[in-house]
């Protein structure tokens, strides 16, 4: 009989107030940094919430489902990570002591647990169900207006100007300092600043520009351990990373001209379903000899046609291949003769960038090139980064290109561990400001109120072609508020607000009273945990916002489609306290995918009934493991 362990509230609440007490040492202004040691000595410091999360050696399954959620969410919006574990605990807290408030059907303990947990379930179902339905609503009147919204010429404006770009200054400022602490959130700030000027589409949306680096970000970034992170910078063009497979030769002053190879530059022989045949000879000559010099002329045949390709390569002027695969010693050879140079086994990622940047066609076949496939390059030469050797290139201007300043980007750590985390951070830091730029849809609910024709509120924003653009994007792109606990001060207040509202209007909104109250007391949670060392502050903050809200208090009859006629771009200029704290700014957009994600953890949660506890072997595919002992969840039945 496999042992059985029953799931009950308590459990759930317990496993992730675990996973809180860890994240709590490095949240906030005052949290400092995790200590990691590994099994093989190495140390490392870091403030990165998914960092943290991964590095825990965790045996329940439950607790190992709340990571995976959080690593999901982080990926998607790249910030996050530690907020989700206060939130999640926050909200278990509030609906189980609201859940255990119900009369009890029994006095027997059995019955008592499943009453609860029965009523745990149906809160957390209606909760999930207002978020998706209402939520966005109340964020675009509770608390857009009382922010800003950052504009294009702030996103692309060059970090030497600080007085034309002040909010993505701070927004960047922030986030960095949560993963990488004050000493160098400001230096990794300029430089993202500096990589997005550079790769700025013009005319185009701030996330077409975020969503090209996001895609790319692999093949630009080169990691450098064992300097300081002084060192870290922009380069011209792009660092391919591999070395010469032959030698380079120097030029100076000439424009170099190179092609992308996705096969081998041996000319084909066979193609598919032909057989090549050896032993063509006369009647006299042994079986033996007939083979050898069937060998000989093939071998010679390959040779003229390697040369061939050679000379088509020196006939179209290209000096420099690319190429995705290992080529052979004689086509090295050939090539270091003709004063062609080879890359070799380059990445598909970055042979995509190089063929996205230069307009050149990639070629499966040598003897298929042509002038289209041909890319000029200003230069081309071997770079010495770090104790690695790499082959930098700069891209020729021409019209055909994107009008861009195609530039990599350097990351330079004292360890391999620490330049790691460098590298993370970044990667997260595009996929924020992506989050903050990228569009929300309009939700079903909102649908169903600007469409009062339709009968069926389930509709999409695809099957709604009549909205106007205000109507399908209720929450802007680019909206930030003050950091700091900002957000969830206003969305506390607006929500109490609005089920006071339901309340009155009809008392059949008790649902939605009890959900909003329950989810505005779970939000208080993270500013408590930011002003922590200074509980005064806290309450000012507080009372200092929610009469902001009261004396600039937007009637609801002035909203249309969600949207405030109050504008939301407005100079950021409260609350006075945050801004002397220097806490700077959060993605509105970011934080509501975050109040949506943790709502949905928290229904799969409460989901589970029972874990088993078995043994089995891993499949031969499972990275090599096997005999290892895990637990699986088992879902308990709806009704």
């Amino acid at each position: 009989m496999l042992p059985v362990e029953h799931l009950h509230l308590e459990h759930v609440l317990q496993t992730v107030s675990a996973l809180e007490s860890v994240v709590l040492r490095s949240f906030g202004p005052e949290g400092g940094q995790v200590l990691f040691t590994r099994d093989t000595g190495q140390a490392m410091l870091s403030r990165s919430g998914t960092t943290i999360l991964t590095a825990l050696r965790l045996e329940h399954p439950l607790a190992r489902m709340v990571v995976e959620c959080v690593l999901k969410h982080s990926a998607v919006t790249g910030d996050g990570s530690k907020t989700f574990i206060l939130l999640l605990a926050s909200l278990l807290r509030v609906i189980h002591t609201a859940a255990c408030k119900v009369p009890n059907v029994s006095h027997t303990y059995n019955s008592r647990e499943a009453a609860v947990a029965s009523t745990a379930r149906r809160l957390t179902k209606k909760l999930l169900t207002f978020a998706l339905e209402e939520l966005d609503d109340i964020i675009a009147m509770g608390v857009v207006p009382y922010g800003g919204c950052l504009q294009r010429e702030d996103f692309t404006a060059t970090t030497h100007s600080q007085t034309n770009n002040p909010c993505i200054q701070k927004l960047l400022a922030s986030f960095f300092y949560s993963r990488l602490g004050q000493t160098h959130c400001d230096f990794f700030s300029h430089l993202t600043s500096e990589v997005l000027n550079n790769w700025k589409l013009q005319n185009e949306h701030p996330s077409i520009s975020l969503n090209f680096i996001k895609d790319n970000l692999p093949a630009l970034l080169t990691p450098v351990s064992g300097f300081p992170i002084s060192c870290s910078r922009l380069i011209e063009g792009q660092v391919i990373h591999r070395d010469f497979a032959t030698p380079c030769p120097l030029r100076s002053q000439q424009p170099v001209k190179a092609v992308v190879l996705t096969g081998f530059l041996q000319p084909k022989v066979l193609c598919a379903g032909e057989v090549l045949e050896l032993g063509c000879g006369g009647q006299g000559i042994d079986e033996k000899s007939r083979k050898e010099r069937s060998i000989v002329q093939f071998s010679a045949w390959t040779e003229r046609a390697l040369e061939c390709a050679i000379a088509h390569l020196q006939s179209l002027g290209v000096s420099v291949v690319l190429s995705s695969a290992k080529q052979s010693a004689a086509v090295l050879a050939l090539a270091a003769q003709a004063e062609i140079c080879i890359v070799e086994c380059v990445d598909e990622d970055e042979l995509s960038l190089f063929a996205h940047l230069s307009g050149a066609s990639p070629v499966t076949d040598c003897l298929m090139i042509e002038p289209d496939n041909v890319a000029t390059l200003t230069f081309c030469q071997s770079i010495l980064l770090g104790a690695h050797r790499y082959v930098h290139i700069a891209f020729h201007d021409s019209d055909k290109r994107l009008m861009v300043k195609p530039c990599g980007i350097i990351i330079c750590g004292v360890g391999e561990g620490q330049t790691d985390q460098y590298i993370c951070s970044f990667h997260d830091a595009i996929r924020m400001l992506f989050s903050t730029w990228k569009p929300i849809g309009v939700t079903a609910t909102t649908a169903s109120k600007q469409t009062s024709n339709e009968s069926k509120p389930s509709q999409t924003q695809s099957q709604i072609p009549n909205l106007s653009p205000s109507q399908q994007c209720l929450i802007e792109p680019g909206c930030v508020v003050p950091a700091g606990g900002t957000f969830e001060f206003l969305l506390h207040h607006a929500l109490i607000k609005h089920g006071h509202s339901r309340l009155v209007m009809d008392d059949t909104y008790l649902d939605i009273f009890t959900v909003s109250q329950l989810l505005a007391n779970a939000l208080l949670s993270v500013p408590r945990h930011v002003y922590s060392h200074s509980p005064r502050h806290f309450l000012q903050t507080h009372a200092g916002l929610v009469n902001e809200q009261k004396h600039n208090d937007i009637p609801e009859q002035n909203l249309q489609g969600g949207v405030s006629n109050k504008p939301c771009c407005r100079e950021i200029d409260i609350p006075s306290k945050v801004f002397m704290l220097g806490f700077g700014l959060e993605s509105v957009s970011c934080k509501y995918q975050l109040l949506l994600a943790v709502l949905q953890c928290v229904s799969s949660l409460l989901q589970m009934d029972s874990v088993l506890h078995i043994h089995t072997t891993l499949h031969k595919g499972s990275k090599g493991l096997a005999n290892i002992s895990w637990e699986c969840t088992k879902a308990e039945v709806e009704e």
